[in-house]
């Protein structure tokens, strides 16, 4: 498979305006799906941000294998970087976010009051890549009624601080894919949870990795989903015969759709595509 590569110019459109923005926040909040702790990062953001204080939000929590959600949150706050986990379509969303905030920003915070500075509001902007629920966190935090702070410092166009309660004030910023992915798997993923394009990758090889890593992790998922599935078999010759099996004779597209569709709507159950003992470790 040839290395995706696609860098269109709203992207990098995005990420001057992230470096641009970067001192007009006191944290950045990294939202990640779940499912992808660590494949949804965009490193390129991450080496922008450096050592700006950040929040890792790992979203759609509800999604994701609980195992492996706990022991990827092990795995992040081990190397210093405080994490919370939430499902940004929950009510208490809001508080979390907050109170996480605080808690990452105690001894700055502190450290002002001390020089006999009151800080009542921190500034944040989440950033992530498309499909990570970034829209959904932002309605979520701003509320029914989104609140244009004002022209502030660093704001361009299609840009606005949200002010969220008094706590927490938002710079929106648009979803930013990075220029190419060299790791082919990582691709894989994001193309299997929906976060690009579904032209940009084969779905028959999207589908045959997900069946392949389904069956490797979640054998009895698969199995409770597609009746009579038999796992003797390689995923090719389980593609054929569930496309046969659901009356859709030689039209193999029309299960690839099927199979990533269940997978993008939870009808395979919680999954997680990153496993710490693998990616983690590398």
């Amino acid at each position: 498979m040839a290395t995706i590569q696609w860098f269109p110019g709203h992207m990098s459109k995005a990420r001057r305006q992230v470096q641009e923005n970067l001192r007009f926040v006191d944290f950045v909040t990294i939202l990640v799906d779940a499912r992808l702790p660590l494949s949804s990062q965009n490193p390129m953001l991450t080496k922008i941000v450096g050592e700006k204080p950040k929040l890792l939000v790992l979203n759609k929590a509800d999604l994701a294998d609980p195992v492996l959600l706990k022991q990827w949150r092990t795995y992040f706050e081990d190397q210093g970087i405080k994490t919370l986990s939430i499902n940004s379509k929950e009510p208490s969303t809001v508080k979390k976010v907050t109170e996480a905030a605080k808690s990452l920003m105690r001894d700055k915070l502190k450290h002002l009051r001390e020089r006999g500075i009151q800080k009542e509001t921190l500034r944040t902007m989440i950033i992530g890549i498309p499909n990570a629920g970034k829209s959904t966190l932002m309605n979520r935090l701003a509320g029914k009624k989104i609140a244009v702070v004002g022209n502030k410092p660093g704001v361009t166009k299609g840009q606005q601080w949200l002010k969220t309660n008094k706590d927490l004030e938002i710079l929106d910023t648009p979803g930013i894919l990075w220029p190419k992915f060299e790791d082919q798997e990582v691709g894989l993923k994001l193309a299997l949870t929906g976060a690009i394009k579904d032209q940009l990758l084969p779905m028959d090889e999207v589908t045959i990795f997900g069946i392949n890593y389904f069956k490797q992790y979640y054998p009895e998922q698969l199995e409770k989903r597609y009746k009579g599935i038999d796992l003797t078999q390689e995923a090719p010759e389980i593609i054929m015969s569930l496309t046969q099996q659901l009356g859709f004779r030689d039209d193999y597209d029309r299960f690839y759709n099927l199979f990533v569709k269940d997978v993008r709507d939870g009808k395979l159950g919680l999954y997680t595509l990153d496993r710490v003992e693998i990616d983690g470790d590398s």
